[in-house]
């Protein structure tokens, strides 16, 4: 069976810059955000790669990546990126903050992907990042894929085999293990952790066939608007408290029992 690979990814500031919080007219912000060099969000990333080499190892597979952000953000990240694997690009112009709310995310990004003409949702394989650079609650790619009705949800994958019997997904579980699972096909959606494949090297015949539709599509973004997830009424240090007494030969008990009450109050 062929398949038709969604990924959902995100552009994030470089980790290497440093990130300096303000507070601006519309809510909490970054110091001088759009002068900061962005990247492709490393769990993002991790999908792009694998979602890529299982499209090369079936040949029948179609990859779109979706993703939300400034369009002139998106262009500059995109001509780097577009060299490391092949895709189709459907951009949404909006907000990349951390501040944006995470379910307001989801819509946009849904709409986004159900907007797709060609897409198959019966062959749908949404990917994305189990976390995140700037929204890391975990819980963006759940509700994208509960938006488009898909129940099958894998996160923390590490591994995802085609067999005989469908997709075989190696899950990140407690303790340092992993659940393996077997879903028969299509539709399904999966948040990827570190994934096993290195970063693709630069390819420039890539990048071309890349950027024929990545320009296009950056002219075409639909804008979303998206508010702030939250703002920020106050911060302030916590106060400084300290009680000392000195008791000799106090039993056991009532040194439990006055602990209680002193945090009780």
């Amino acid at each position: 069976m062929s398949y038709h690979i969604v990924v959902c990814g995100s552009i994030v500031p470089d980790p290497l810059q440093t990130l300096n919080p303000v507070d601006s007219p519309q809510g909490p912000a970054l110091k001088n955000e759009m002068m900061l060099p962005a990247v492709l969000d490393p769990w993002a990333g991790h999908a792009l790669y694998e979602a890529a080499n299982l499209a090369a190892k079936r040949g029948d597979c179609r990859v779109w990546l979706v993703s939300l952000g400034p369009k002139a953000k998106l262009q500059q990240v995109m001509m780097a990126v577009a060299q490391k694997a092949p895709f189709e690009l459907v951009a949404v112009d909006g907000p990349a903050s951390g501040f944006t709310d995470s379910f307001q995310v989801a819509e946009a990004l849904a709409q986004a992907i159900e907007g797709i003409a060609d897409l198959d949702r019966e062959k749908l394989l949404l990917f994305g990042g189990w976390q995140s650079a700037s929204r890391g609650s975990g819980s963006t790619i759940q509700m994208v894929a509960e938006r488009l009705g898909i129940v099958d949800q894998f996160q923390g994958v590490d591994q995802l085999s085609i067999t005989d019997n469908g997709l075989e997904v190696l899950e990140r579980i407690e303790g340092g293990s992993w659940l393996t699972s077997t879903v028969q096909g299509a539709p399904a959606a999966f948040g990827w952790a570190t994934g096993e494949l290195p970063e693709p090297p630069n390819n420039p015949q890539v990048g071309m066939m890349n950027m024929k539709t990545i320009m296009p599509a950056l002219q075409q973004a639909k804008p979303a608007q998206l508010g702030n997830g939250f703002g920020v009424l106050g911060v302030s240090l916590p106060q400084v408290v300290r009680e000392t007494r000195v008791v000799k030969d106090m039993p056991v008990d009532d040194i439990a029992r006055e602990l209680v009450d002193w945090i009780q109050g």
